[in-house]
């Protein structure tokens, strides 16, 4: 396997701050131990029906990136590693940081 990427679609979240994705950000780099390359960007922007932050984690094996729209309390991110990681533990953390109540989670292996 050259890389796995999980991608996790969460709906009704809780509303969420700059500063809550930066933590988050913190948080699941040291829960997957991955090593974090800089810190966060947490730009936000977009139109009516997408506005929101979006959250771009570089890490020394690939990225974390997400896009968190303010207008349906849904957050969709995406965890890329050539180096392998419980994506399993790292959606539910993810469900459980955004207080989500619904999730789906999609694992894809890159070869």
């Amino acid at each position: 396997m050259w890389g796995k990427e999980t991608i996790i679609n969460l709906y009704e979240c809780i509303p969420v701050s700059e500063n809550t994705i930066r933590a988050y950000a913190k948080k699941i780099c040291e829960l997957i131990d991955m090593k974090p390359y800089g810190e966060p960007l947490v730009p936000y922007f977009g139109n009516e029906f997408t506005k929101g932050f979006t959250l771009v984690q570089l890490i020394e094996t690939s990225s974390i990136v997400g896009h968190f729209a303010e207008e349906s309390n849904s957050a969709y991110i995406n965890i890329f590693s050539c180096k392998d990681y419980d994506g399993i533990e790292a959606a539910e953390f993810t469900k459980d940081f955004f207080g989500a109540k619904e999730i789906e989670v999609t694992t894809l292996r890159r070869r």
